[in-house]
């Protein structure tokens, strides 16, 4: 039914008719949050610890609560027919295994599941040794550990989950062993901590493998189908060029979580000609260069002043 321009003022965006999984066009569809709990700690009881969404039956993402972690981090358990795979394990404090047993068995999950990284950060590797213990498959978030599982030459590699293909690119920049993972089914292209709506710190070092890393993302792209870029956190508020300061938990107006490809060309016209580290602001995101490898924790808001504007 194709309803009348007139009658769509009437309806609030989540009463709108969603149209069903897609496979005419090859791809699955799904739903996102029009906005993510904002966490209150104050209140008694406190948040769950994980906040879960399921984008559609085959996808699910978990987001820890900002009582047990500041940085939230978004966690994708994706199904196949044969394997499940698990981006990023979450941060301390956040009891992940208990969360993910349960989607597992309320899906009645029998098949394996694979534990992997968008990159080595403590808030991505935290919840590692309690999945490990628990029988599943862990990789080390390491470039070698990623090399090996994933069949990694010349930056690109896959994983086949059993009727869902998941490409797999190593992109060296936030950290060195960065991945960006590529679903087939749905379109969705997670880019962990190089790709999202808030500061992507960018260690001086590694400059120049950042900006080569996102030219391999754009040109990977080029003749994909991209529904969706899918980060690791949230730290833009809905208004442009305003972030919330680091370490913030109650993001009550905070960005979506989604971007689209158009971000991999606005990062890659932002960094041409730039030929040392340089912030550089944007309407969704910043670059964020930091003298330090791995603690990227800075204690002041980056949102520029009207000068820097």
């Amino acid at each position: 039914m194709i309803w009348p321009l007139s009658l769509l003022p009437f309806f609030a965006p989540a009463q709108l008719p969603l149209l069903q999984e897609s496979t005419s066009r090859g791809i699955e569809t799904g739903v996102l949050p029009l906005q993510w709990p904002a966490y209150n700690c104050s209140i008694d009881p406190p948040p769950e610890p994980w906040h879960v969404h399921h984008y559609n039956a085959h996808l699910t993402i978990l987001r820890q609560s900002g009582c047990t972690e500041c940085e939230k981090p978004f966690l994708y358990l994706l199904y196949g027919n044969k394997k499940a795979l698990l981006l990023d394990s979450g941060a301390r404090n956040g009891g992940v295994l208990a969360a993910v047993q349960h989607e597992l068995q309320a899906k009645g999950w029998q098949g394996e599941l694979v534990v992997a990284h968008t990159h080595g950060h403590d808030d991505h590797i935290e919840g590692d040794s309690e999945l490990e213990q628990a029988g599943y498959i862990v990789i080390p978030a390491t470039v070698d550990a990623n090399n090996a599982y994933f069949n990694i030459t010349d930056f690109f590699g896959a994983i086949d989950l059993g009727t869902r293909l998941v490409d797999v690119i190593a992109i060296p920049g936030h950290e060195e062993a960065s991945l960006a993972f590529y679903d087939h089914r749905t379109g969705i292209l997670f880019s962990g901590d190089s790709v999202y709506p808030g500061r992507l710190y960018v260690p001086t070092t590694a400059w120049d493998d950042f900006v080569t890393s996102n030219k391999r993302l754009v040109e990977f792209t080029k003749d994909k189908r991209v529904t969706h870029v899918l980060g690791a956190h949230i730290e833009q508020s809905r208004t442009p060029y305003v972030d919330y300061p680091a370490e913030t938990v109650y993001q009550p107006d905070e960005h979506a979580l989604e971007l689209g490809r158009a971000a991999l060309l606005e990062i890659q016209d932002a960094l041409e000609g730039k030929d040392k580290p340089e912030r550089v602001y944007m309407r969704e995101y910043a670059i964020w260069p930091v003298d330090r490898a791995v603690d990227v924790t800075v204690p002041e808001a980056s949102s520029p002043s009207h000068g820097d504007l």
